[in-house]
């Protein structure tokens, strides 16, 4: 895992996700690639369209600039190896368009791209049409730390899986990994298999089980992340469709939406 991406783009959430790239980056010796996204408001197919959308591009590219010479006038003293890109269209799809040869992106669970707009959830949206993984880094958290205690949450599904592989060079630096398995009925290989696989790379787990029907699941894992003081999450996202999420509700759903930690996630 060498090669991170991080959106770059002036919302709240940006200074989170740029302090844990950037300790993410460090820690694995890698390099970061900054993709900084302009995104112009879309607008309805009329005879003005065109002149129209020149202008708000124009503008959109004249809000984002200072934004950009800070960031590039700070990246040459953090220590890491970076480089810049650019794009103008929509955030996820183009951070989608240049995951190709990304390890992992770095982004917030929601972002705003217009003052006075509604937020809108970025990390799903990325999760749910790319292959690399996403750290996903609550607005306001300080950093990441590799170094600290992870919990893997298991349900054996190819999602979590997914989640595990990738997650093995930061779980190899970890003080401590758990992985939880919450007994649903759902559940389709065992911690077991997880802690063996982990083995297999010089990473020594503990397992926890607990039953998962006197509570919902994002709950239970919400309570071990107090008790345990973890400091990031290992999880597959979506093995449900998103849709079916939305409407019925869904782990990944309410994790993305209220976990106070870093969760390292792939679908």
């Amino acid at each position: 895992m060498k090669n991170v991406l991080l959106p770059v783009h002036d919302d709240a959430g940006q200074e989170a996700r740029l302090q844990a790239a950037l300790d993410l980056t460090r820690t694995l010796g890698g390099h970061l690639t900054c993709l900084a996204v302009v995104e112009a408001p879309t607008l309805a197919a009329d005879a003005m369209s065109g002149d129209a959308y020149a202008i708000l591009s124009e503008a959109a590219q004249a809000q984002e600039a200072p934004n950009a010479g800070r960031l590039r006038d700070r990246l040459p003293v953090e220590d890491v190896a970076w480089d810049w890109q650019e794009a103008m269209g929509d955030v996820a799809e183009s951070l989608v368009a240049a995951a190709g040869m990304a390890d992992v992106i770095v982004a917030s669970p929601k972002i705003r791209c217009f003052p006075g707009h509604a937020q809108r959830e970025l990390a799903a949206d990325i999760l749910t049409r790319c292959r690399a993984p996403v750290l996903v880094v609550p607005e306001g958290h300080g950093g990441f730390h590799a170094d600290g205690r992870a919990l893997v949450a298991w349900n054996g599904s190819d999602q979590a899986a997914a989640a595990l592989r990738a997650a093995t060079p930061l779980l190899g630096l970890a003080s401590r990994t758990m992985i939880l398995e919450i007994d649903d009925g759902t559940v389709k290989a065992p911690a077991e298999d997880a802690a063996a696989y982990l083995s297999r790379h010089g990473v020594k787990p503990v397992i926890r089980r607990e039953r998962g029907h006197q509570a919902p699941v994002a709950a239970m894992l919400r309570d071990a992340l107090r008790t345990g003081r973890f400091d990031y999450v290992v999880m597959g996202a979506y093995s449900r469709f998103r849709i079916t999420e939305a409407l019925l509700g869904g782990v990944s759903r309410d994790m993305l939406r209220t976990c106070p930690i870093p969760l390292f996630m792939a679908h």
